[in-house]
């Protein structure tokens, strides 16, 4: 009886002592996952009515839910009684250590947060970027998927993604294509010329503003090139490469425009 009456006394006591502690950290982890819970959706509010897009909010709204929980839980913990400081010690060790066996996720990590910041390209935009070409299907925390023109899925460490070059052909809603064709050097310049531009302002797929354009641009040892230009709409690229290519060797024969053969036509890029 004497052991019963004193382990309900030391009882008691404990629960004299940390009772009062327990409840309050209790009602204060209560009271504090509430309040988090009301930041984060007036949060999400502000992000909506000021049209953030939906990957950037996903990542700020959890990196502010998880920062406010952790303070939450050192609260907590102090009011128990533990030492806080040591407790941050502890945690800024473990943080150490992870970022430095994590240097290229973190490096990846922080050139997504740039790139939602700054927002180079969005998804849906024909980029060339890393030496990829393709159009951006995902923006994640750590990588950009990109589908390339042969339907690929292109994965790209979003670190590399903010420290280099990034060309955006979407951007701007129109794109220049860029072809060239040749015809004999005793062809007519005027009529080649007219033959050509009917081509391109034939083509609905072709913008008329900017207006597309032909000129010669070099004499070549078996032929005149002519530099055929047509803007079109990023979406459009493909079609009206190939069909300017197509149209023009048609409409030239139907013309009676010589085209030497053999024919090397040489692409010309312009970043």
């Amino acid at each position: 009886m004497e052991k019963a009456q004193e382990w309900m006394n030391y009882g008691l006591d404990l629960a004299k002592e940390f009772g009062p502690k327990l409840i309050t950290a209790i009602l204060i982890y209560i009271i504090g996952s509430w309040l988090i819970k009301k930041i984060t959706g007036a949060t999400k509010k502000v992000m909506s009515k000021s049209k953030y897009e939906e990957s950037l909010q996903k990542f700020l709204l959890n990196l502010l839910s998880w920062s406010l929980k952790v303070f939450l839980i050192i609260i907590v913990i102090s009011r128990l009684g533990v030492d806080v400081t040591t407790f941050a010690a502890v945690i800024a060790a473990a943080g150490l250590a992870v970022g430095l066996a994590l240097q290229g996720s973190l490096s990846n990590f922080a050139g997504g947060v740039l790139l939602m910041i700054f927002k180079p390209y969005r998804i849906g935009d024909l980029i060339e970027a890393q030496g990829v070409l393709g159009v951006v299907k995902e923006i994640e925390i750590f990588t950009t998927k990109l589908t390339t023109p042969e339907n690929k899925l292109a994965i790209v460490p979003n670190g590399a993604m903010a420290n280099g070059n990034i060309v955006n052909y979407t951007a701007e809603g129109k794109i220049r294509v860029d072809t060239v064709v040749g015809v004999g050097y005793g062809e007519d310049i005027k009529k080649t010329k007219e033959v050509l531009l009917q081509v391109l302002t034939s083509n609905p797929q072709v913008l008329k503003d900017p207006a597309p354009s032909v000129n010669v641009m070099e004499l070549a040892d078996s032929s005149v090139n002519f530099a055929v230009r047509p803007f079109c709409k990023p979406e459009d690229y493909w079609d009206v490469y190939f069909s300017t290519y197509e149209n023009c060797k048609l409409a030239l024969d139907e013309a009676g425009i010589e085209i030497p053969y053999p024919h090397q036509v040489e692409i010309h890029k312009e970043g």
